[in-house]
């Protein structure tokens, strides 16, 4: 009797060891939620509903994304680590949440670099500025003597503080030493809506969010903040050209898991995300966008997690400097 009893308790015990990693080679068996932490139609919103079809192909089930806003992207990054770590909650961060944030709120409640698994960077997104229609001025350099003389009547739009929005318009702040009215939005899709009602004066925004509007001609392109022109808008000067070369900025998306997710689970989402960006619908859709992809070499969850080490490391000394803060 006694043999029997420790035999069963031994295939109890093997049972027990086998069983998550049956659990782990069967996922995903239900849907799987990318948390967008800004609101519908920006730039984070836009990069993931793309780059979630073909990972779901890839995966075998449903993703379906869901916008979580509040005190620029936080909450939604927030609620991702505090969920379970078994694949099925995802959050789509970004230069701000992951990194800036770190600079911006004293109570941060996560910390970007340990309290999450790095899954993949979808790229880079060149930032542009871009000012109302009616706004009195052709270009960059007539923009910058403007904002100049009338920065205390002026006013910019972002997707919240901290975002990437945020923190491009505060460089250029910084660069041009004016301090014009922040007005904060839940993601930078309201704000795009609100420059092209001509609530709001002018906008940083991430290509990806903006190029449509810049396209129709609803909005005065002014300049776009990189060292070479973009594909995207041949025309669109850069910072450099109009007498700003310092002006360098590029934001960037990428895919995190919770502190917790097998590393199985990260390396087949990490998988359908390399699948994604050589889809060809996609990156077309993305290259028209002006989106910059990641190397092959950048696009491991390693790399991805010192990346996020140097960004941190180079922002936060930026916002401090600047003395902004978020609550």
């Amino acid at each position: 009797m006694g043999m029997l009893a420790g035999s069963a308790r031994l295939l109890l015990a093997v049972f027990a060891a086998v069983l998550p990693l049956a659990a782990q080679a069967a996922w995903p068996e239900r849907v799987i939620t990318i948390v967008v932490p800004f609101a519908a139609g920006g730039p984070t919103d836009i990069i993931t509903r793309l780059v979630s079809e073909p990972m779901s192909r890839s995966l075998g089930q449903q993703i379906v994304i869901e916008n979580v806003v509040g005190a620029g992207g936080t909450v939604g990054v927030t609620r991702v680590k505090n969920a379970a770590p078994d694949g099925y909650t995802l959050i789509m961060g970004n230069l701000g949440t992951q990194a800036a944030s770190v600079g911006l709120y004293t109570n941060l409640p996560y910390d970007p670099r340990t309290d999450f698994v790095p899954i993949m960077n979808t790229g880079g997104t060149p930032m542009i500025v871009a000012a109302k229609k009616d706004l009195p001025v052709k270009d960059f350099r007539e923009f910058v003597a403007y904002v100049k003389a009338n920065a205390s009547k002026m006013n910019y739009g972002t997707g919240g503080v901290g975002a990437t929005s945020h923190l491009t318009c505060l460089f250029l702040d910084s660069l041009l030493g004016v301090t014009p009215q922040h007005v904060p939005f839940r993601g930078s899709g309201p704000a795009l809506n609100a420059l092209l009602g001509g609530q709001v004066d002018y906008v940083c925004d991430q290509t990806v969010g903006i190029v449509p509007s810049i396209q129709a001609g609803q909005v005065n392109r002014l300049v776009v903040a990189t060292p070479a022109r973009l594909a995207a808008l041949p025309d669109m000067p850069t910072s450099a050209e109009q007498g700003l070369p310092a002006f360098q900025a590029v934001g960037w998306n990428a895919l995190f898991a919770p502190k917790g997710t097998p590393v199985e689970i990260i390396a087949k989402l990490n998988e359908a995300a390399r699948a994604a960006l050589k889809d060809p619908v996609v990156r077309k859709r993305l290259e028209d966008l002006s989106l910059e992809f990641p190397s092959e070499a950048a696009q491991t969850p390693a790399a991805l997690g010192e990346f996020v080490a140097k960004e941190i490391d180079k922002w936060v000394p930026v916002i401090k400097k600047a003395g902004v803060t978020a609550q």
